[in-house]
């Protein structure tokens, strides 16, 4: 007899399997483990990236704050390698990747954060060549909940959300819900100079039954922050005002067998308005205006017992207005098809060998047309004591344009030097790996090796006036990435390492140093715990050290170390209200995430929260 098992954990999603002594049949289960204790930012509220702070597999290196903004590099890529999917489709930004990450969703409709690398990123992504980070929508209960905080720097925080699901009368097995939230942060900064203030809503609709759900959802946020030296290396007091408005359309099918379907369709609004100087905008300022229509979808049909296709499709439409561009590269199309044939078979009673080959085709009405080529082999062992090990390897093909930034300014002058010799950028995967799972504890391990060609870096002259320039890099990388998680009975546990080391050509010796692709820690530590000693009281800390790549513009030391601290207290006096003490970068680290951008400050807040 076969039993299913499922752990629920947040943020990463492992699928395993369970062998009973009677049967000759590997059950498929999945468990969702936790890659960071901390769920929410401290500075500020809750955002689609705020749990990626301490993400071992990811690296966030953030100006002011991560949820201020964010660039979310994966296995030592740059910002632009790294796409964040909802549904089906690749929320994308066309002017620059520092905006991918503006995503005006509540995360309490959205499932925790997937992180696709290598065949799965080739296959989902979208104008990502190294990773995206994947979400889901959230079947809706009715739940709310509001929350007040206040903190150190002048810090206050309002946030509400509350949802409602019911049946409907005509059909009892269908569901139809409703959800909002509306939340606003302000603050004097961590450092001089690094104020903010946010402001998010967003709501959605969904009709569900047992086999389908549909989301409607309109988002919008407004963002205004300051930071010293955001983008530029010049000693100025930079600022940034954004206004981003999403609407999106989501439907899943489930049928037949373990077959499904999703199709995300969305309008992207994004505007920011730039200021390199506060006390005096006149020096320079610049406006844009992006607009992006997008139709994706994925799934997976099952033809029998051994075969399978995985397949992925979006196409997207985009247009720029900009004030600092020269406006003769303002729309493009992209378009992306992959298909990924699945074989599987049970080579013992207790091995299942799964061979996955297929490839992808990219195109845009400005740019060549590519394929690429993707495959994966994994086997997976059962063995009688519930434990599981599987073994993988892959190799996968992906490929990118470059944003409008890069390809759409001016060559000969401005603060962000453009490039129009910039060609698709083309990135060659080759992965090992062993995934190793028991009833409390797991361990993913990998080892790769990446050739990014063409890859469009930001590098720095120190005898320019131009901030920064776009210019073409060919980079080899070798990685590797262990990720441990225990349990106990009242104590979570979850540890990483991971080394980077890359070897560059960029063609040239008139540069001095990489604001990104070389920016990327040579070894890096992280450790987080999760303790509730009694049902009032909850713990989380996360912490990372790192020992970052030598940069000629970084100011500060090239090692840092990083806690992130809540105390959750539930008093047993007050229903549905608990109180939050949070602390973030409590040693006061002065690291530079990015090259001659100063790093944040401390940061302690106080919350009330009342749940229903």
């Amino acid at each position: 007899m076969v039993r299913a098992v499922q752990l629920t954990l947040p943020a990463l999603f492992v699928t395993c399997s369970v062998l009973a002594e009677d049967t000759n049949n590997i059950e498929q289960i999945t468990v969702e483990v936790s890659a960071t204790a901390n769920k929410e930012p401290v500075g500020t509220f809750d955002a689609p990236v705020s749990n990626l702070e301490y993400d071992p597999r990811v690296d966030l290196q953030s100006r002011n704050m991560a949820e201020a903004q964010a660039d979310v590099t994966i296995r030592g890529g740059i910002f632009e390698n790294t796409g964040f999917r909802v549904g089906s489709s690749t929320l994308f930004d066309p002017q620059s990747g520092h905006y991918f990450a503006e995503i005006p969703i509540a995360p309490q409709m959205l499932t925790g954060p997937s992180v696709l690398t290598g065949v799965d990123n080739a296959l989902y992504g979208m104008n990502s060549s190294v990773g995206t980070v994947s979400f889901g929508w959230r079947p809706i209960t009715s739940t709310g909940s509001v929350s007040l905080g206040t903190g150190t720097n002048g810090f206050n925080l309002q946030s509400i959300h509350a949802a409602h699901s019911q049946k409907l009368d005509s059909k009892p097995d269908w569901r139809l819900g409703f959800e909002g939230e509306y939340s606003h942060s302000k603050s004097d900064g961590s450092i001089d100079n690094g104020d903010h203030d946010f402001e998010r809503a967003s709501a959605r609709i969904q009709l569900a039954s047992s086999t389908s759900q549909t989301d409607l959802m309109f988002g919008r946020q407004e963002k205004f922050f300051g930071w010293p030296n955001l983008y530029t290396p010049f000693n100025f007091n930079e600022t940034e005002d954004l206004e981003t408005k999403l609407f999106m359309l989501n439907h899943k099918q489930m049928y037949g067998k373990s077959n499904s379907l999703e199709v995300t369709g969305y309008y992207r609004k994004h505007n920011d308005h730039y200021v390199l100087s506060r006390e005096n905008p006149a020096i320079f300022e610049a406006f844009h205006e992006t607009t992006v229509k997008s139709l994706g979808l994925s799934g997976r049909h099952r033809l029998n017992d051994r075969y399978a296709i995985n397949y992925a499709g979006q196409f997207i439409a985009d247009e720029i207005e900009s004030t600092s561009l020269e406006n003769n590269f303002t729309s493009r199309n992209y378009t992306k098809l992959s298909i990924l044939p699945e074989y599987k078979s049970a080579l013992t009673a207790n091995k299942e060998l799964t061979l996955r080959v297929g490839a992808a085709f990219d195109d845009t009405n400005r740019d060549s047309s590519d394929t690429s080529f993707i495959a994966d082999a994994s086997l997976k062992v059962a063995n009688q004591n519930g434990s599981e090990h599987t073994w993988y390897a892959s190799y996968a093909e992906a490929t990118q344009v470059p944003g409008y930034t890069a390809i759409g300014g001016s060559e000969t002058g401005g603060l962000f030097r453009s490039n129009y010799s910039l060609e698709r950028e083309t990135t060659d995967n080759l992965e090992l790996g062993l995934l190793i799972e028991q009833s409390s504890w797991r361990l993913d391990s990998a080892i790769f090796y990446r050739k990014d060609k063409n890859l469009t870096d930001w590098t720095y002259r120190f005898d320019a006036t131009s901030a920064r320039f776009a210019n073409p890099v060919d980079i080899d990388t070798l990685g590797v990435e262990f990720l441990a998680n225990k349990s106990f009975e009242s104590t979570e546990l979850i540890a990483s390492y991971t080394y980077l080391e890359k070897s560059e050509d960029y063609g040239t010796a008139d540069i001095d140093a990489s604001f990104y692709a070389l920016n990327y820690p040579d070894h890096r530590v992280t450790l987080g715990a999760v303790w509730q000693p009694m049902d009032v009281l909850e713990l989380r800390i996360d912490n990372e050290w790192r020992k970052q790549h030598s940069n000629r513009l970084r100011n500060s030391d090239d090692e840092a170390f990083f806690t992130q601290l809540t105390l959750k207290f539930t008093p047993a006096q007050l229903d549905n209200v608990f109180v939050t003490f949070a602390a973030d970068n409590i040693w006061d680290e002065s690291f530079e995430e990015v090259p001659g951008t100063p790093g944040r400050g401390e940061q302690y807040t106080l919350s009330a929260t009342y749940t229903w």
